[in-house]
């Protein structure tokens, strides 16, 4: 069996060389960081799967953990706290002791790509990865899908036409018994413009969690 067929890819993956690329220039000049495919970061019967862009190279990159390190992990793991999805401080390190309450998260690409821009290929090598995590959530009710990038991956990996599902944040769309909320990404970036809210972010969990109070 190939690594390509599992949920999760070895942390030196091979399958894009522009992203092995860049990895090993990380890896020279960071020796001590992840640098490698950043594996999901959850419960394996988790209701709820939050699917991110990539590994955010000051951040999952470093850390080995997804959004963990960086700005965008401080909104999301503040946000998970705030609405039951976790127990424990988020310390900002990958053995900070957190853990998450019937949550999983992962990334639609599983390695840092240069200016957090992964090409199509690359998002396509990597969609067999976000397939067999879902399909190995026997448990998964709602995906919350941060960004248009993830939403298209997400998508696609439950075997929907993207032309039937348009990405508008806070968005709810629904395959089979799966229910999908959009948000914008909480990166750095669009907070800082506004683009994005802390309210805004809120509300997507808060009806995330009302889906699954009812399921």
């Amino acid at each position: 069996m190939t690594h390509t067929l599992l949920a999760e890819p070895e942390q030196n993956c091979t399958l894009c060389p522009r992203l092995v690329t860049y990895r090993a220039q990380n890896q020279l000049e960071n020796p001590d960081w992840f640098n490698g495919a950043v594996a999901s970061f959850g419960q394996d019967n988790a209701q709820l799967l939050i699917v991110g862009l990539a590994p955010g190279v000051t951040g999952a990159n470093r850390t080995g953990r997804p959004f963990t390190g960086d700005y965008a992990g401080d909104l999301l793991y503040e946000t998970l706290a705030k609405y039951g999805f976790s127990k424990g401080a988020y310390g900002k390190h990958a053995d900070d002791g957190l853990t998450l309450t019937n949550t999983m998260i992962t990334n639609a690409v599983r390695c840092v790509p240069p200016q957090n821009k992964p090409i199509t290929e690359e998002i396509n090598t990597c969609a067999p990865f976000l397939v067999k995590r879902i399909n190995a959530l026997k448990e998964l009710r709602v995906i919350i899908a941060l960004g248009k990038i993830a939403h298209d991956a997400t998508i696609k990996a439950l075997g929907g036409k993207l032309s039937n599902f348009k990405f508008t944040h806070a968005g709810t769309h629904q395959i089979g018994a799966v229910t999908i909320i959009d948000s914008y990404h909480c990166s750095r970036y669009n907070t800082n413009t506004r683009r994005l809210t802390p309210e805004m972010f809120e509300n997507v969990f808060e009806r995330a969690k009302s889906y699954l109070e009812e399921a």
